[in-house]
């Protein structure tokens, strides 16, 4: 098109309807992506209703490797909408690194199935289905890194931009008889290369002194007898603090059972919530054998086993871990490249029931 041509065409521009410029819009867009496609003068937008659609981006060109990445990225956007305003009435909107792209017709905005995400712009797609293996099967930062083919750094950054939304995905509200206890584990500033307020330890290493102290950080853990776990790393075990933790989580349809800490009988009490006390170590009494804290007490035992390998987990840091291995729980047996990858797009997993 010459020049004059092109300012005939743009001086037209104005006359256009909505659904005409809407169309315009989708062919620049797509022809600017690479895939040019003829669309009628009078083309209407043909929108798209979040349902389980085939036409809903199937994974363009680019390595297998990179396919489990396209396939939870779209199921993202089929299950939530527009990341911008919820919207469910989308569009196809070209291509660009290997992720098809949408656009809105509610709010006009367009994206990706990785936008508002903690892995939005991260590179190298084709690796992460190994990243979600490696977190998958619990590995350490070097295993991990060898088996993506990253450098050490890389990994680093890839785990915890892959545990910011499990570190979120927690249950709005557990139901029936739910179990709650504290553990706790050895504060640790691992990482941190100056300014330390004791000697460094080596590989964990252990307390200073026996039983509980100031070194010990409290976590806390609720779970109900379907499975939904929430849990928290607490600044200090007081019942303001488990308050925090557990307000609305826990509630007067809730009947709670714990062995007697002050900090969770106290919140119990202060929230009218029916509290049973059990003997230690907090096994059933023979006239209600179904409250006890056995689940609980049996979860902390798969977290500190599960956390062994790392060698100690800095404790800033420690909620991430907490979601990951929550996140765990809550795929059991269905842990799949692609849910462990919409786990780390937002997708909530520990919303579901769990064994």
């Amino acid at each position: 098109m010459d020049g004059e041509a092109f300012k005939v065409w743009l001086s037209a521009v104005s006359d256009l309807t909505d659904q005409q410029r809407s169309a315009g819009f989708r062919a620049l867009a797509l022809a600017e992506a690479g895939y040019p496609e003829p669309v009628a003068a009078d083309a209407g937008i043909q929108a798209y209703a979040a349902s389980a659609s085939a036409a809903l981006a199937a994974p363009g060109p680019g390595s297998p490797e990179a396919e489990p990445v396209a396939a939870a990225a779209a199921r993202r956007v089929e299950e939530m909408g527009c990341p911008h305003c919820g919207g469910r009435s989308l569009q196809g909107w070209g291509q660009s690194n290997g992720l098809p792209r949408y656009r809105c017709n509610g709010c006009r905005r367009s994206f990706n199935g990785l936008t508002g995400t903690s892995l939005a712009r991260l590179r190298k797609k084709d690796r992460w289905a190994a990243q979600a293996e490696a977190m998958l099967a619990g590995e350490s930062l070097a295993k991990a890194a060898d088996r993506c083919g990253v450098a050490m750094s890389t990994a680093f950054r890839w785990r915890h931009r892959f545990l910011q939304a499990p570190a979120l995905d927690k249950p709005g509200k557990l139901v029936g008889i739910v179990e709650a206890d504290e553990t706790f584990i050895l504060e640790s500033f691992k990482g941190k290369r100056s300014g330390l307020p004791r000697p460094a330890r080596k590989r964990g290493g252990k307390a200073a002194k026996r039983g509980l102290s100031r070194e010990q950080i409290p976590i806390l853990v609720a779970r109900d007898r379907t499975g939904h776990t929430t849990d928290a790393v607490l600044p200090r075990l007081s019942r303001a603090a488990v308050t925090a933790a557990l307000d609305g989580v826990v509630t007067t349809d809730n009947q709670l059972c714990c062995d007697g800490g002050k900090a969770i009988v106290g919140f119990a009490r202060r929230q009218a919530i029916a509290c049973s006390i059990l003997p230690k170590p907090g096994g059933p009494r023979p006239e209600a054998p179904n409250l006890h804290i056995n689940n609980v007490n049996a979860y902390h035992s798969r977290l500190k086993e599960w956390l062994r390998p790392f060698h100690g987990v800095a404790t800033k840091y420690l909620d991430r871990y907490l979601g990951w291995r929550r996140s765990l729980e809550a795929l059991g047996d269905d842990r799949e490249q692609q849910r462990w990858l919409g786990a780390a797009m937002g997708m909530p997993v520990c919303q579901q029931l769990t064994r």
